[in-house]
């Protein structure tokens, strides 16, 4: 490794000239690639909810949908405020009591009770819900989301899945560039206090951020990222491969004592050595990245594959980029060197050993309590409910349930060929399901005497077109409440009775197949990450018993940081126990690679176990104590920052679990 060592040192000025001008290209490629707002999108596509999802945009050309609420206005100014919406750019259809009925449709052939549906006589509200021509997270619907806005201007509120998508869409986009600045300045504050001058971690900056832009801009190959990816993907990468940087100028600085009249052949060995180290180290931490990509629900495959990529990107600038700075700027380094603000950490390496027997009985205590946390979590599918409330779309979600008593509303998909009595029948049984505010179909409207000849053609082209008949189905639960669930299963029972194809779907359905999916895939998901890091480890030391320890450890860790939330009755979202656990297994386990290491290295050398112990300590101590308070400075500030409760309990689950697998490494595994 030590020639290529050598060319890269050679080639100093070449590659950082070359590592700059890519940062054209990939800062075209990050700008061009599209970014889904819609979690639900990531579902497997053989599901029902999916397929009939595909079925309504076929058939029926609707794709996405919100639902309107409209305060303080009379009948001819809400037909105005529905005449405009229907020349919104992207708006298909609009379903309300005036669209319904209209001027062409005798009122009596409307039963009565459709219009509480519609009207809220007492708050002086009315109802309507608007169909899309594109999927939820469309660039066009969120433009027409935007624009209905403007329309509505105070006086309406825009509920629903497409409403809620667009306000995600622009809180990420304020908020994307201060994570990443929020990250560097703390991370950067955290080198400076540890390293021996303040220019070094400006390079590292530099480098690591170079290969998060290439990493980003490379995204464009896959088509689309997910916004939490695409949020969560420069902090994370940051976070990660901020050691394989310090581990090289631990490595240069060791060989500069060796050869301190040849700085570049000092580099070029330290390179020799860095790649020796960090490829190997590496493996373990795209493996855990890897792991996600065989979730069932494929926003693992989009965050896994980004994730993967960035610690190869990482590694390639570690052994490239930053020797080739280092060397250039040789001496403006050397110029700004100072003393390390914090003391030496090695100091107490000996104390722990001498005391080993305190953290074996510690271990026994906490790993109970740890277990038991980590099993008895609650943890949240509601995306909306965790948004600031100060969103329109919340403040329409609220409005909704305040006026009309409805939270979820529901589709069902039957064949065309089923008799307009069954459908009549169907929509009663429906209605006497708990929570069913009402059921809509163009079969219960008219009922089974009116033919639908006498009805305007626009009309009945709402409810049936192609091979399908829809249904409307309003909830007065939330979407991923135990009872909406519980509803969801009745509903569908009711759907198979009539028709052995039919679909019930929209976003309470869709997240109920989340709740059941995700359940699997954490399983799973753990299950290959342990025994793919297992094996890893296995064949590096060349042993059983050490990757059983190491493992051991570090899921130790997890343990503690994924059971804390339980007693401090903290919800955590849905993604976090699948997502936390392999992470912070993949990164931080190198902690305890590295110990292992300088173990095995002295008791080769004959030191005793003891002794050897204590050495392997002494010499990681400073460099996991480092890695670790980088990896918690970069997600931590961006936690405290974040407004997306999805994004901010995630960064600190992993700020947490970066302090927490530091500890276990330092305290429990020399005691093992």
């Amino acid at each position: 490794m030590e020639k290529v060592g050598k060319a890269i040192v050679k080639l100093r000025i070449p590659i950082l000239i070359l590592s700059v001008l890519l940062l054209i290209p990939a800062g075209i490629g990050y700008v061009k690639t599209k970014v889904n707002y819609d979690i639900l999108y990531y579902l497997p596509g053989d599901i029902d909810t999916m397929k009939g999802q595909d079925i309504l945009m076929d058939e029926f050309n609707k794709g996405a949908y919100a639902t309107v609420v409209v305060k303080g206005m009379d009948a001819k100014g809400i037909e105005k405020i529905e005449d405009k919406i229907e020349n919104v750019e992207h708006v298909t259809d609009i379903i309300s009591y005036n669209s319904m009925v209209g001027a062409e449709v005798p009122t009596e052939i409307i039963p009565s009770k459709y219009r509480s549906y519609f009207e809220n006589q007492e708050s002086g509200c009315t109802m309507f819900m608007i169909f899309f021509d594109d999927t939820t997270s469309s660039d066009g619907t969120m433009a027409a989301i935007q624009e209905l806005r403007n329309i509505a201007d105070g006086q309406c509120f825009i509920s629903g899945m497409s409403a809620v998508v667009t306000d995600t869409k622009n809180i990420t986009q304020q908020e994307t560039i201060a994570y990443v600045v929020i990250a560097a300045v703390l991370t950067s504050i955290v080198l400076a206090l540890f390293m021996d001058s303040f220019l070094v971690p400006v390079f590292f900056m530099l480098s690591i951020g170079m290969a998060i832009v290439y990493n980003l801009g490379s995204n464009v190959i896959m088509g689309e990222v997910s916004f939490l990816t695409k949020a969560l993907a420069a902090v994370l990468q940051l976070g990660v491969t901020m050691d394989y940087s310090i581990f090289l100028w631990h490595s240069y600085k060791e060989q500069k004592s060796e050869y301190p009249d040849d700085h570049n052949k000092a580099m070029a060995v330290a390179i020799g050595n860095t790649i020796t180290s960090v490829v190997g180290s590496s493996i373990t931490t795209v493996a855990g990245f890897i792991a996600l990509c065989f979730m069932t629900f494929t926003l693992g495959l989009d965050l896994g594959i980004v994730m993967a990529k960035g610690v190869v990107f990482g590694v390639i600038c570690c052994v490239t980029v930053l020797p080739s700075m280092v060397l250039i700027f040789d001496k403006a380094i050397e110029k700004t060197k100072h003393k390390v603000i914090l003391p030496d950490l090695s100091r107490i390496s000996k104390w722990v050993v001498n005391h080993f027997y305190i953290f074996i009985i510690l271990f026994f205590i906490l790993i109970g309590p740890a277990i038991y946390g980590y099993t008895h979590n609650t943890v949240y599918y509601d995306l909306a409910g965790t948004l600031p409330k100060s969103l329109e779309s919340i403040t329409a979600n609220d409005k909704l349930e305040e006026q009309y008593h409805m939270g979820a509303t529901h589709m069902v998909l039957l064949n065309k060929d089923t008799s307009s009595k069954d459908v009549v029948k169907m929509t009663k049984e429906m209605e006497q399901v708990d929570g069913v505010n009402a059921v809509l179909s163009l079969d219960s409207v008219i009922g089974t005497t009116i033919p639908k000849s006498m009805l305007p053609s626009d009309i009945v082209d709402v409810f049936e077109s192609g091979d399908y008949k829809m249904m409307l189905i309003m909830s007065e639960y939330a979407v991923a409440s135990d009872e909406v669930n519980a509803q969801c299963d009745t509903l569908k029972k009711i759907v198979k009775e009539y028709d052995e194809t039919g679909m019930l779907i929209g976003e309470a359905p869709c997240t109920k197949d989340l709740i059941d999916i995700t359940d699997e895939d954490f399983k799973m998901v753990s299950a290959v990450s342990i025994g793919v890091i297992f094996i890893i480890i296995a064949i590096v030391f060349k042993s059983i018993t050490l990757p059983i320890i190491l493992v051991s450890v570090i899921e130790f860790a997890i343990f503690i940081n994924m059971g804390i939330p339980t007693y401090t009755k903290t919800t955590l979202p849905f993604i976090a126990s699948i997502v936390i656990g392999t992470i912070q297994l993949g990164a931080t386990v190198d902690y305890a690679i590295l110990m292992t290491n300088k173990y095995k290295r002295a008791r080769y050398h004959g030191a005793e176990k003891k002794e050897a112990v204590i050495e392997a300590m002494q010499g990681s101590v400073q460099s996991i104590v480092v890695s670790a308070l980088s990896f918690f400075a970069a997600t931590f500030g961006v936690g405290l920052y974040s407004n997306i409760d999805m994004i901010s309990s995630l960064c600190l689950l992993m700020a947490r679990g970066a302090l927490i697998s530091m500890c276990a490494v330092l305290l429990f595994l020399p005691a093992m």
